[in-house]
C-alpha cells in the first residue's frame, strides 16, 4: 500500500493544470465559482472526517491561473468507504484512496456498489478472471478494465442509479429522444373484439 501511494503521489505531482487550450494541460478549469467551491468544500469535509490529504487539495499558484477556477489535483488516504468523499460525486480532481482486503472479492464489490451512484467503474489488476467476475457484479453504466476513459460513438454510455438521465452513444441513445406508440386501425370488414 506504502508504495502504490508512493508512485501514485509522485504521479499527481507532475499532472499539470492550466488552460486546456494548451497541449500539455492535463486538468483544466472546474465549470463555475459554484461548483469550485463545492470541490474545495469536499476537500475540506475530506479533512474534517479524518482522511488525510496527500497531495493537492488548494487552488494552484500558477502565473496566468490566479482568480480562475483550478484545483490541484488532489489525493486522499485513509478514506473510509463511509466517508462523503467516498459517496458522492465531486466533480472536481478529487480521488479517495480506500484499502481492502484483497481476498475479499465480494466485500470489494459490495463497498463499489455501496454508493447512490453508478456512472462508471475502474479495474486494476493482472487477474482478468477476476476482472471479469467483478465488472459483472458491479452496479455501473461503464466499467473499464486496465484502462480508463475510453469511450465511443457506437457504444452506449450511461450510468445506474442517481448517475446521468440516460444514455448518450449508439443506438440506445437515440431511443432516449423516442417515444414508442403503437397504432391499431381497421379499415376493412373485419369483426375484432366485437360481437
Amino acid at each position: 500500500e506504502d508504495e502504490f501511494l508512493e508512485r501514485l503521489v509522485e504521479k499527481t505531482r507532475h499532472i499539470t493544470v492550466g488552460n486546456p487550450g494548451v497541449e500539455n494541460t492535463m486538468v483544466g478549469p472546474i465549470i463555475s465559482r459554484v461548483q469550485l467551491d463545492k470541490v474545495l468544500d469536499y476537500i475540506n469535509l475530506g479533512q474534517e472526517e479524518g482522511a488525510q490529504i496527500l497531495i493537492g487539495g488548494s487552488t494552484p499558484n500558477v502565473a496566468g491561473l490566479k482568480g480562475g477556477y483550478y484545483v490541484n489535483p488532489t489525493v486522499f488516504s485513509a478514506v473510509d468507504p463511509s466517508m462523503t468523499i467516498a459517496q458522492e460525486e465531486i466533480f472536481g480532481p478529487v480521488l479517495s484512496v480506500i484499502t481492502f482486503d484483497e481476498e475479499d472479492e465480494d466485500g470489494l464489490v459490495a463497498m463499489a456498489n455501496g454508493v447512490e451512484y453508478g456512472l462508471a467503474a475502474a479495474i486494476w489488476t493482472k487477474d482478468i478472471r477476476r476482472a471479469t467476475r467483478m465488472a459483472k457484479k458491479i452496479q455501473a453504466g461503464t466499467v473499464w478494465i486496465n484502462m480508463l476513459g475510453v469511450v465511443h460513438p457506437a457504444v452506449p454510455y450511461g450510468g445506474f442509479k442517481h448517475s446521468g438521465i440516460g444514455v448518450e452513444y449508439g443506438v440506445e441513445a437515440i431511443e432516449t429522444y423516442t417515444r414508442l406508440k403503437t397504432v391499431w386501425s381497421n379499415v376493412g370488414d373485419l369483426k375484432i373484439g366485437w360481437p
